[in-house]
Formats: structure tokens, sequence, C-alpha cells
């Protein structure tokens, strides 16, 4: 299950043997037909239908940036009512999807690609694959719905459970219909919004991609609106039960401090907060502590200023809870659905939303099959430099450029957003070289491997919106020479400009690093904390290596990309850390800072003060000095030996709002402190 992120089982390793895209099941002519959408145009398609013996079917093929997906699933009802066999065969990006489940003897057995096991079964459950199409979906919230209390045991473990949140009208004439709405509990540490008819039957998702029937696709913006307003409409009231405002000065006493504008700890030291602004910073011996103050004792523990994730497509309210209770109070994302974005931003101004400061781009691509989804699509130059202006009027910080925008277009909208005083960053257009967009006034290149693309053959550098992206990378970096004239100018070009990299190493690791069924060092920590149907989904492992290639070779080549953020570090170009992934991983992106060469002291400034000038901010937050603004998070531990510890938060300050990290854990839907 893609949208329950699981995995899976046994039976003969032949079952599990890849299946040609052509020996696929093809669905029939009255198979429901699902298009797979967003802001950037259509994706995909997924059918779903039930065979003449009863087997329940599925198709699907998904084109997401160059990634492919094409996969089926075949599924027979047990005398229970729950999948008694599963297959779901196909390709994915990882590779082989082949994954079988099956009741027999009575013991539950599975097999996928990056796990197997067994378990009695001695109640009925419903086993969620970790693959395959939507159609395994559609059957899982059917089935939950149909279970009297709304709730349903899960394979290989967990408990699901389904809230109804609100209802609405869809289509036109004959089409129209009332469709409702489910929040799904117990599969990932965020409810999930599915969608069903009037017969709870499934009906569609509008979750960053939607899966909607032919002929309502047009209805998604009206169906995302709703579910936003339904989803959002708990948080007013956890905001205010996460949340306390001081009515006397707070102060830190005996704390290790991290003073990011001079790279350095200091220990013994005390700041004091008075309202939303820090009052006093300095040894504790000699730093009085107002009368009356409310005291937070530090001993043992460090204090930093609030930290920030840079690349961080906020996917839903749960996902701002969890960044704080992860210590980031200010993030940067940097594409998003723009509409849900300017949302977000009014509730958390009303005090209705709980969140970290929010400093949004606005994604910008032009059109083609490798469309970034959420993307605003320009098909001319006019167009282009209309989204710019119109990031401008929605009070956006920057734009962010993607792969499929015509090169010839991108000097005149960098252009216009300069004249608008924004901030410009993105992916390279198609058939350019990163130093091209860089010279063309680039202020930020995003990603480590658009940096490598620089010493990539034409033959990449002209399918570089594509799948080449990720493949050119994991071939060739291995045997760059770092050291050449042409990268050696690549650096001191982005150096002598002071153009900023947003590398987000921790999803380039996770490509080129793991193989199948091996956790991802980005997430052991939390092993433990979150549903299992999410922990599953922390072995699934890297992209396929392609023929020719070993694992081995994908693995130098990561090692290149770390050596050459190191070698960009020393150069005094200005990296600032992100993470393009669930957010989770921010702490695991500094420790890989560490390994390129950065002092603890530098990687956490890449992740405090550095991001906070990028984006002109760096004289209200980033660091801990008298006058700015109380962004800071208490942590147990000291993160100068183990930077690690940063994940160990306790309290959390916002603006001198005061809020405990586990409560928010748990409000995020975690069990319980990381690693």
């Amino acid at each position: 299950m893609r949208l329950l992120a699981a995995a899976a089982l046994l039976l003969s390793s032949s079952a599990l043997a890849q299946v040609p895209k052509e020996q696929l099941a093809k669905p029939p002519a009255d198979a429901r037909h699902f298009v797979i959408l967003s802001t950037g145009g259509k994706h995909g398609d997924s059918h779903i239908w039930t065979a003449p013996d009863g087997t329940r079917m599925g198709r699907e093929s998904l084109l997401l940036r160059g990634q492919v997906w094409e996969t089926d699933a075949s599924a027979r009802t047990g005398a229970d009512g729950m999948p008694g066999k599963v297959e779901i065969r196909g390709i994915s990006p990882s590779g082989n999807v082949g994954e079988v489940f099956e009741i027999a003897g009575g013991k539950a057995n599975w097999k996928s690609q990056i796990d197997h096991g067994s378990a009695a079964y001695t109640e009925p459950a419903f086993y969620a694959p970790v693959g395959g199409p939507m159609a395994t979906n559609a059957w899982f919230v059917e089935r939950l719905l149909a279970s009297p209390d709304k709730t349903m045991k899960l394979l290989p473990g967990g408990t699901a459970s389904a809230e109804k949140l609100t209802t609405i009208s869809v289509g036109e004439g004959a089409k129209k219909q009332d469709v409702t709405l489910w929040a799904v509990s117990g599969v990932s540490n965020s409810p999930l919004p599915i969608w069903t008819d009037a017969q709870n039957r499934f009906f569609g998702v509008t979750f960053v991609l939607g899966w909607l029937p032919v002929g309502y696709e047009s209805e998604m913006p009206k169906m995302e609106a709703a579910q936003s307003a339904a989803m959002s409409a708990r948080m007013p009231a956890l905001a205010k039960s996460l949340v306390t405002v001081p009515t006397t000065p707070v102060a830190f006493t005996n704390v290790k401090l991290f003073d990011a504008d001079a790279k350095a700890f200091r220990t013994g030291q005390t700041v004091v907060v008075d309202k939303d602004k820090i009052v006093a910073v300095g040894p504790a011996a000699s730093t009085r502590v107002p009368a009356g103050a409310r005291v937070i004792e530090g001993r043992g523990k460090t204090l930093v200023p609030g930290l920030w994730d840079v690349h961080m497509h906020v996917g839903d309210e749960y996902t701002l809870l969890q960044e704080l209770s992860l210590g980031v109070t200010s993030v940067r994302d940097p594409g998003n659905n723009d509409r849900l974005t300017i949302e977000r931003r009014a509730r958390a101004a009303e005090g209705k939303l709980l969140s970290p400061t929010v400093y949004p781009s606005s994604l910008i691509d032009g059109k083609g099959p490798n469309t970034a989804q959420v993307a605003n699509v320009a098909n001319s130059e006019a167009e282009a430099i209309e989204w710019v202006r119109k990031a401008k009027a929605n009070g956006f910080n920057g734009v962010k450029f993607y792969g499929t925008l015509n090169p010839a277009w991108l000097k005149s909208a960098v252009d216009e957003a300069h004249r608008l005083g924004l901030h410009v960053h993105g992916h390279i257009p198609q058939g350019m070289r990163p130093l091209e967009a860089v010279n063309l006034g680039y202020d930020e290149v995003t990603h480590i491997n658009w940096l490598m693309m620089q010493a990539m053959p034409d033959s990449v550098i002209q399918q570089s919106n594509g799948i080449m992206r990720f493949e050119g990378p994991g071939r060739f970096a291995k045997d760059v020479d770092l050291d050449s004239p042409e990268m050696r100018g690549w650096i001191k070009a982005m150096a002598d400009k002071k153009v900023y990299s947003d590398p987000t190493m921790i999803a380039f690791e996770s490509l080129y690093v793991p193989e199948n069924g091996e956790l991802s060092p980005s997430y052991a920590p939390f092993v433990g904390t979150l549903p299992p149907t999410t922990e599953r989904g922390f072995r699934s492992g890297g992209f396929k290596v392609p023929e020719g290639l070993t694992r081995a070779d994908y693995r130098k080549s990561w090692a290149m990309m770390v050596e050459l953020l190191g070698r960009m570090h020393k150069a005094g170009v200005p990296v600032v850390a992100g993470t393009d992934g669930s957010g989770l991983e921010i702490v695991h992106e500094l420790e890989i800072y560490q390994q390129a060469g950065f002092t603890p002291a530098e990687a956490l400034a890449a992740a405090t003060i550095v991001p906070a000038r990028m984006i002109g901010v760096d004289k209200s937050v980033g660091s801990i000095a008298v006058g700015k603004t109380a962004d800071l998070v208490l942590v147990e531990g000291d993160p100068e030996q183990r930077i690690g510890d940063l994940r160990q938060t306790r309290i959390v300050m916002q603006a001198g709002r005061i809020m405990d990290a586990d409560a928010l854990r748990k409000a995020a839907g975690f069990f319980g402190r990381p690693k």
C-alpha cells in the first residue's frame, strides 16, 4: 500500500520474480478508472475491478518526474472477509515490487522485497502491503468502514481506525453525488484523508497527488478545500492545549549554549526571555535573573536556536506539529499547493494552527510529462514571469524553478524575481548545467545531485529532467575528479558569488546507499515510536541500480557527493540544512555534514544562522542574542560532543511561547522519544 507505506511476505521465491509491464493485468472496459493528477497536470492512471472468479484486481501506471511505477494487484477474500491471499507485481524506482501474502494452516505469511515473516492468524486482520496500486488502499478503507466500530487490526501489526469528517457534493447533472471524507488513523503518525461515496465505496484521494474517478478531475480543488477545513478543525484546540504563554520573564539557567553567530559552544550560560524577545545572555554567575521569573534549570542540557529545515514540503498540519517537536521553529517550503500554503499561514496568524514560521517559495515549471507535481505551470515566457509576480503578490519569499521550464525563459523570470526582491533557487532546466543557472542569477542550487551535474556527460544533461538526474550522478560521480579545472572553477564560482547550497544529503543517501530491507540511519532512532506500517517503510531501500553497475558503484558515487559537499564548505560556499523528506531526517542531515568535514558548530550553524541569513531574517532569528525573537530549543545532552543529541528535545520556545516537546510528539502521533 503506497498510501499506507507498509511491507510484506512469503510463498515461493518464484512468486516474487519481476513481471514485465506487458505481462501485468489488463483492465477490462468496465473497470473503475481513476486519474492520478496534481496542480501540475496528469501523472498516471489507476484501475480497479473484480474478475469473474471474484478476485479483486488493480492496475496502475504512474510517472513522477521520470520515476516510473507499473504495478498490479490481485487479492482473494478469506472466510472472515479479510485478505486471504494477495499478490503485488511490477516495478517501481526501487525495482521489483513483487510481494505475496497468504493465510494457510492458521498462519499469516508474507514476503516482500524488504522483509518476510509469519504470525498466528487468530482474529480477523487486514494485510497492508508495502507497495502496489491504489486498489489495495481502496479495499482497505472499504473493509475498515464495514467494521461496526470503524476499527480494524492490521498485519504485520497495528490497528487502524476511521473518523467521519465531512460530506460534500461533487459532479454535475447525472454525475452529481455526495462524497464523505474520513480520517484514517493507525497507519501513519498523521491521519490519512480518504474519500468514499454514499455506499462507503472508495471514491478518491486528494493528498498532494489526487486519485479521482474519470469525469471528476475538476472537483479536486473543491475537495482539497473541504479536506483542509475538516482536517484542520481539531487544530485550534491542539494549539491552545500545547502552548503556555508566560506571564513573567523566563530564565534558562546553567545551560551549555550554542552561539551561532560565533559558531561556538559556551558552558555555564543563562538566557533570559521577556515576552517574545531575548533580553539577556551571559555567564550564569553574572547574568541577573529577574525577580518572579520562571526558572528552567539547564544543567546537563544545551540551549540552541530554533532549528531550520529549508527543504520541507509541508504535507499537512500534523507535519507542522512534528517539526516543532523536533525543535524546528522555521521552515522553508520550497514548493507546495500555493492555495493551501496561504490558508495555513492565515490560520497560524489567527492562532488556530500551531506551526513553525513558514517561508514559502512558489514552484514554477513548464509543461511536459515530467512536470513537477504541485507546480505552477508556465506555457510561455510571459506566463513564467506572471507566476513570479503572483508569488510576490501572495507574500512568498522566493521562487523555485524546475526542470521542464524552457531554458530560454529562465533569465527573464530570474530577473523579474530579483526586481521584486524574491530569492531564486531550484532544479536546473533540462539541457543546462548548474553553472549556467548561477550565471543567470540563481541565489541557491537545490540538491547535491544538481551540484554534481556540472561534471556529467552531455548525454545526462540533455535528459536531466527525468530519471537521469538520479542515474547520471549515480553512474558517473564515482569517477569525477574534484580537482579538475572544471570542478574547481564551479566550486569557486559558487563561493565567490555566495550562492547557497541546499544539498538535502539525506535524500540522496537514501537513494544510493541502502539495499532493500536495510534500515536507513535517518530513521533508526525513531524505530518503536511510530505505527508498524510506517516503520516498515524505513527499510524501503534505495533506487534500483541500473544494468552494468552495482550497489557498490552507487555507494562510491555517494561518497564522492559527500566529498563534494566538504570541498564546497571548505571553499566558503554557504550550506543550509534541509531534508526533502518527512522531516525526521534533519539531525541525520547534520551528521552527514560532520562526515563531510564540518565541525559540530559549523553543522549546527547550517540549521540556524546560515538559513536565517539566506532568507534575510537573521536580524530577528537564527541565533541566541539580545533583542532577537526567542526561538529556542532545550535539548538533553551535548550536541558539541554528539550532534545526535539534538533529537532529545525537551522544551521548545517559539517567539517566547513555551511548548513541551514530549506533548508535541504525542500530538504529532509519536509513541515516545527517539533513541
